[in-house]
């Protein structure tokens, strides 16, 4: 037995010399909070904010995404609203919203949990800009959890696009998440996304690390 467990050791650290393993296996996966968020056509741009306008960068984020210096207002049925919600560019090919339950309660609407781009028979909300209102009929989701992974961490893994794992992360209160999805995708760096409400819950903030379990 002692000899089994240096001979795994041994090979553990060539495996770490020649890179094999990868950092992100190591150390685990960088995890990232993600705040409540619109994404918007150019159509549904130009009505909020005045025909022709461009977002402008805040931060960068992942690949090509970027958090903007625009901001929106969102209004439930009830009237009740939350304000400053940020919008991420670049813009895309449908309005979505990305809440966290707790954002949901407030604005009295029942999103589904979606992986995002799943909008279809979402829940309606509407967006209020400094030019304009955009009222989408279906594109409020909560987002599901996920890890983007790039396709050289997905193979150290052993994953592939839509493979679900179990995750655990050690905050100050320890927490596993289970069936959390992989996105397999060289636009984006390997990076776990959960909402603020997840984490809250265990303690987390941008930044931390998240193990797969085995």
């Amino acid at each position: 037995m002692l000899e089994q467990n240096l001979i795994e050791i041994i090979c553990s650290e060539v495996l770490k010399q020649l890179n094999v393993l990868g950092p992100e296996k190591e150390d685990g996966i960088r995890v990232g909070v993600s705040a409540r968020h619109v994404h918007v056509t150019q159509e549904a741009l130009d009505i909020l904010y005045g025909k022709g306008y461009q977002l402008t960068r805040l931060r960068t984020l992942m690949g090509e995404e970027f958090a903007s210096n625009e901001l929106v207002t969102l209004v439930g049925p009830s009237l009740r609203s939350i304000e400053k919600v940020r919008i991420l560019g670049p813009v895309r090919k449908a309005t979505q919203v990305e809440l966290a339950k707790t954002d949901a309660v407030r604005l009295g609407i029942t999103p589904p949990v979606r992986p995002s781009g799943e909008i279809k028979g979402s829940s309606p909300v509407v967006i209020v800009g400094p030019k304009g209102v955009v009222h989408i009929m279906e594109g409020c989701i909560i987002a599901n959890r996920h890890i983007h992974m790039t396709t050289a961490d997905a193979a150290i893994y052993g994953l592939k696009d839509n493979d679900s794992v179990d995750v655990e992360l050690a905050g100050t209160r320890p927490t596993r998440f289970y069936e959390v999805q992989i996105r397999v995708s060289d636009r984006f760096n390997t990076e776990m996304h959960i909402d603020t409400d997840d984490g809250n819950a265990a303690g987390i903030k941008s930044g931390d690390r998240a193990r797969i379990l085995p």
